[in-house]
């Protein structure tokens, strides 16, 4: 125990406390360990510099302190003399961090203050360890970080990090999409581990991929069902989702840019309307009911504008048929009908079913798409407001126009049938939105994660869903231009709302962005733990300076001179910010965010066989 005691002594002390103001100590080193390494027990050690951590031993206390900054100052030797006589003596500045405590483990704060004379002493591996332990013994643990200045492999529990909101942030190239897919392979291996056959019923996974980085088959886990969506042509894949999720008032609203105040009401009797015409014994004869009655009223209200603008009406509810008023005709003078090729006028109810739209409406059927019967409900809706003076069409028509317009997107991305299910057997499940135009990309992952976390709050189940959303500020800006405020007000009240209640239903968010400064301020301070990675934009830093309370001054100037894949992870995990490394994934592994070299460019061949293929 002496002879340990004696190379402790002789290697490790680096000096002793001569000045303690609060937190912030500082040590004056010894003249002899001003090198930049020292070799103990047949290692290497780092000599201690900016960033590092000492150990300050009071009695039989062990405190630790991190350096935040050196200097040297020019002393007069007491027994010399002349230009000798000065000598050099570095002095550092730290700042306590916690302490070791008898069970050896660490715990942040500053439980007390060393005192002028303890002695300084650099940190062994085994310090470090009981420094960046941040899980229990007997827990389960994820392995996929090293710290950065003394390159040590450290843990990170899965409990506490796996059921938490998340952070992830960087610039482009950073390494922060490296970090999520790490996180999320460690993760649920880690976790299928834990919970056995039990892993793929009680914990589902959703990842919002925005640029198609996480679809291939290596990716996180080869257990999952990928979605490629597509607007542009349909050959995509479909989102099998239940008709209750489009045919809901909000989703609607957001999906047509419905106005306050004479659209969205609209909108509610229409879904009103639609649920009184379902409902009964025989809905498709009680919807010809409804057709022929408002024919009638229209051909015989003896009002030519009005009956005209009526008709175009019907014409969409009749698929656009151009037959529909071919045997009818608005006789000039008298505001009555007359069939074509008669010489009589009508307005007997005889007369009126003969005409071909009365006909129509008795053939009437509804449609195989769920958007397509929707849009006749509208329409059917508003002749009947319009007809007792309760509507505009002017006021009234756009929103059905919307839908309509977006009724084309909509066919290529739902499968609203019932016969499949959203997770596939897999409970991860991936949702590349690379080839959806941006309104349906803003739109959808806000309609699924609401349908998902209303499915989970209305569940029983111990469980947990796990809402990913890479590149978040595409849906969680608060800057947003493109839109109108009553749609980014909803969009981002939704998210808000499920980052600050889903924890209590088991839902958690991890959120991954270049631009956190884009990020409504109230999701970014939600998250109880942060990977950042390097970040340049002052804006950004100073977003992550308001939000994350966990990070100290000298952590946070250095976020801007990270290497690639090295970051600050801080929060509620671990007692204070540790720089870590992320371990680089193998090639099959890894996400499709790779920067392009031109050495790729020469050595990639079009495949032969298409030689009308283009670069461009």
């Amino acid at each position: 125990m002496n002879a340990k005691y004696i190379d402790e002594e002789a290697v490790l002390r680096i000096g002793e406390v001569c000045e303690v103001s609060g937190r912030a100590i500082t040590i004056m080193v010894d003249k002899n360990k001003n090198l930049s390494d020292l070799f103990f027990q047949g290692k290497i050690l780092r000599n201690v510099s900016v960033g590092s951590f000492i150990e300050i031993k009071k009695g039989f206390t062990s405190l630790i302190a991190k350096v935040e900054a050196e200097k040297i100052v020019e002393e007069k030797h007491p027994s010399g003399s002349g230009s000798d006589a000065w000598r050099y003596r570095r002095y550092l500045s730290a700042s306590l961090t916690g302490y070791i405590n008898r069970s050896n483990n660490f715990i942040g704060g500053s439980r007390e203050l060393p005192l002028i004379g303890n002695e300084a002493f650099i940190v062994t591996e085994s310090i470090i360890r009981t420094i960046h332990s941040i899980a229990d013994e007997d827990e389960a643990v994820m392995n996929f970080t090293r710290t950065e200045l003394e390159d040590i492999e450290i843990a990170l529990p899965v409990n506490g990090l796996m059921n938490s909101h998340i952070a992830i942030f960087g610039n482009t190239g950073s390494g922060k999409s490296n970090t999520l897919a790490a996180l999320y392979q460690a993760g649920t291996s880690e976790m299928k581990a834990l919970l056995g056959e039990r892993f793929s019923e009680r914990c589902r996974f959703l990842l919002f991929d925005f640029n198609g980085e996480y679809t291939d088959e290596h990716c996180i886990t080869q257990n999952k069902t990928v979605y490629n969506l597509n607007t542009h042509n349909a050959r995509g894949s479909k989102l099998p989702l239940p008709r209750e999720v489009l045919l809901e008032h909000d989703m609607l609203s957001v999906l047509t840019d419905a106005t306050d105040k004479t659209q969205k009401p609209f909108l509610k009797r229409v879904l009103d309307f639609q649920s009184e015409v379902m409902s009964a014994e025989n809905p498709v004869e009680y919807m010809r009911n409804m057709l022929k009655k408002k024919i009638k009223q229209n051909l015989s209200s003896g009002d030519k504008v009005k009956s005209e603008a009526v008709n175009a009406m019907f014409v969409p509810i009749f698929l656009d048929d151009p037959e529909l008023f071919s045997d009818l005709e608005f006789h000039s003078g008298s505001y009555k009908w007359k069939i074509v090729g008669h010489k009589y006028y009508f307005n007997s109810e005889r007369d009126v079913e003969a005409a071909y739209i009365y006909k129509k409406a008795c053939a009437f059927k509804f449609k195989r798409d769920m958007i397509a019967n929707l849009l006749d409900f509208m329409w059917l809706k508003l002749i009947y407001e319009f007809l007792s003076n309760k509507s505009n069409p002017e006021h009234v028509s756009p929103v059905i126009n919307r839908m309509n317009t977006n009724r084309k997107d909509i066919a290529k991305i739902f499968d609203t049938s019932g016969k499949k299910d959203f997770w596939d057997d897999e409970n991860f499940t991936v949702i590349n939105l690379n080839m959806v135009n941006i309104t349906m990309k803003k739109m959808l992952p806000l309609l699924i994660a609401k349908w998902a976390y209303n499915m989970k709050k209305m569940s029983s189940i111990p469980s947990t869903l796990h809402l990913i959303i890479d590149e978040a500020h595409n849906i969680l800006s608060n800057t947003s231009s493109r839109e109108t405020e009553s749609w980014k007000d909803y969009r981002l009240e939704t998210f808000e709302e499920i980052i600050k209640e889903g924890r209590k239903f088991g839902v958690f968010v991890t959120i991954s962005s270049q631009r956190p400064n884009d990020i409504s301020p109230t999701i970014v301070s939600q998250a109880h733990n942060y990977f950042i990675h390097r970040l340049i934009n002052q804006n950004d830093l100073y977003a992550i300076e308001k939000s994350v309370s966990y990070i100290d001054k000298l952590t946070e100037a250095s976020i801007p001179t990270l290497s690639t894949g090295t970051c600050i992870f801080s929060g509620v995990v671990c007692p204070m910010p540790l720089k870590l490394r992320i371990a680089e994934l193998p090639k099959l592994q890894k996400p499709q965010s790779h920067t392009i070299s031109f050495s790729d460019l020469r050595a990639e061949e079009i495949a032969p066989g298409d030689p009308n293929e283009s670069v461009l």
